[in-house]
């Protein structure tokens, strides 16, 4: 273990954790149930306080299964930068964890469909049929947030 290179990390404060949220477009929502896990890359929207995805879910998918199991997600964000030095990194990652929840019909004409095209980016098809889809708007409701970069301290 004398030989391996190694790169310290620092926490985030909170402004850049929140500059990384809004800047981000998207990261890795990870699912749960039981010994099993499921993650998805996602678009998201922050607003400075809230955290919200844009799903695309077909009845009966493993998606959808995994989204009615798990309690806790968490929701990873995370990038690099090069460096001068050719084998070198700088990188951040942002952690958050919490629960999902359907918007309440309350809340459903804040996302209208232009809003939701202003807010995400197109969502990603693969072999669902189009028509088949529901889209949902889901909130984050944030348990903790953690950030982590490396460079100077």
């Amino acid at each position: 273990m004398d030989h391996i290179d190694y790169a310290y990390t620092f926490g985030m404060d909170d402004s850049a954790i929140d500059e990384r949220l809004r800047t981000t477009e998207t990261g890795v929502l990870s699912l749960a149930d039981g010994d099993d896990s499921y993650a998805v890359p996602l678009a998201h929207y922050y607003d400075g306080e809230r955290l919200y995805f844009r799903l695309g879910v077909t009845e009966g998918s493993t998606k959808d299964e995994f989204l009615s199991a798990t309690g806790t997600v968490t929701y990873v964000l995370h990038g690099t930068t090069p460096t001068d030095d050719p084998r070198g990194i700088d990188s951040w990652s942002v952690l958050v964890t919490g629960q999902l929840t359907e918007l309440p019909e309350s809340e459903h004409e804040r996302f209208d469909t232009a809003e939701i095209n202003r807010a995400f980016s197109p969502i990603r098809v693969f072999d669902e049929d189009v028509e088949e889809m529901e889209v949902r708007i889901v909130e984050l409701e944030i348990d903790s947030v953690t950030g982590r970069r490396t460079g100077e301290a």
